[in-house]
């Protein structure tokens, strides 16, 4: 088979290795679709992975081809998204059911193979079933809609909540959809690229703010008088500081995306977490009790009953064997993207 392997940063290369072997606990999956995260690309760019040769790719579904003697409940043919966390299961959080937090996991695509491949190995408690009318381009995406209800759940978003999304890559356009089905009253996306604030407008964002053009807080306080909830995927510390002044009293801001850098609060957001009395939130991933979690059990339903969009996040798609070139695409900023989709056959 054809898989993606990450020797160094910025040498990815495609080649032909064996089938992997399934032990009697384990299933073997055909892979359909393996979408990019944003975590793939500093990964793949400029950190590198944690061993040479490793495959990426940890958003995907597909088909299971084979399953170990000992693996009962699930059958060749059935289609299926698959968690990327294998939880160590004997951590003080794993034992609490906060998966997210394990102190001893591995992870598909990081710490262990991906699925830039045309077949993976995966344990049994990582599949998640597909519904027939979800598409595995849509199931390949419920790892990114699971890490923003995850965020909403997090800090309590609410029935009658305003709310206000701060970057709209896929996690942000989930998140927005998610807002709507808990019942949120108003739902305001921020980005600063026009084409994504137009997709969020046909996800059902009440109203977008271009970041670019004007203070995103002063134009939420404006309108609405500061946001009840606030997520910000977008891992930028000027965003994240222009959140905590656009919260309103007793407000919630969720701090979701990764930024790697300093945060230096204004004087004005210091004092609107004081005088306002803001309370903030850090969400980490999307696994809870029973693994891999209500999070994906969630997302898998409401993709299945149609409440949720996932291909409309999809703006590129590719064949497996074009991965270094649209990686180096990405680096040398050729590309304006928001989910970009492989499909290894």
């Amino acid at each position: 088979m054809k898989a993606v392997k990450l020797y160094e940063p910025g040498n990815l290369q495609v080649e032909e290795i064996e089938v992997p072997e399934i032990g009697a606990d384990e299933v073997l999956v055909e892979v359909k679709a393996v979408g990019v995260c944003g975590s793939d690309i500093p990964r793949a760019l400029y950190k590198g992975a944690y061993y040479q040769g490793l495959t990426l790719g940890h958003e995907f579904s597909g088909q299971i081809a084979k399953v170990g003697v000992n693996v009962t409940g699930w059958q060749a043919g059935d289609r299926v998204s698959v968690a990327p966390l294998i939880p160590c299961n004997s951590c003080t959080y794993c034992r609490q059911g906060d998966y997210s937090l394990c102190e001893d996991y591995s992870y598909y695509g990081s710490r262990t193979d991906g699925a830039m491949a045309h077949f993976i190995k995966v344990t049994p408690d990582n599949l998640v079933r597909l519904g027939d009318q979800v598409s595995y381009e849509a199931g390949a995406m419920i790892d990114p809609a699971a890490n923003a209800i995850h965020g909403l759940w997090r800090g309590d978003c609410k029935e009658g909540d305003t709310v206000a999304v701060f970057g709209l890559g896929a996690i942000g356009l989930f998140a927005i959809q998610f807002a709507k089905v808990l019942g949120a009253k108003q739902v305001i996306a921020v980005d600063i690229h026009e084409e994504k604030l137009e997709l969020a407008k046909e996800l059902g964002a009440d109203i977008v703010v271009n970041s670019m053009k004007c203070d995103p807080a002063k134009e939420i306080n404006a309108q609405v008088g500061g946001a009840d909830f606030i997520l910000d995927t977008s891992g930028s510390p000027i965003a994240q500081n222009q959140a905590v002044c656009a919260a309103a009293k007793q407000g919630r801001i969720v701090f979701l995306g990764i930024s790697n850098s300093e945060l230096t609060l204004s004087k004005e957001a210091v004092n609107n977490v004081l005088r306002y009395e803001l309370a903030l939130y850090g969400s980490w991933n999307s696994f809870s009790n029973p693994f891999p979690g209500r999070e994906w059990s969630f997302t898998a339903e409401l993709m299945a009953a149609g409440k949720l969009k996932a291909e409309p996040l999809i703006s590129h798609r590719y064949a497996l064997e074009q991965a270094p070139d649209v990686f180096q695409k990405i680096k040398n900023r050729e590309l304006i993207f928001n989910k970009i989709m492989f499909f290894p056959k």
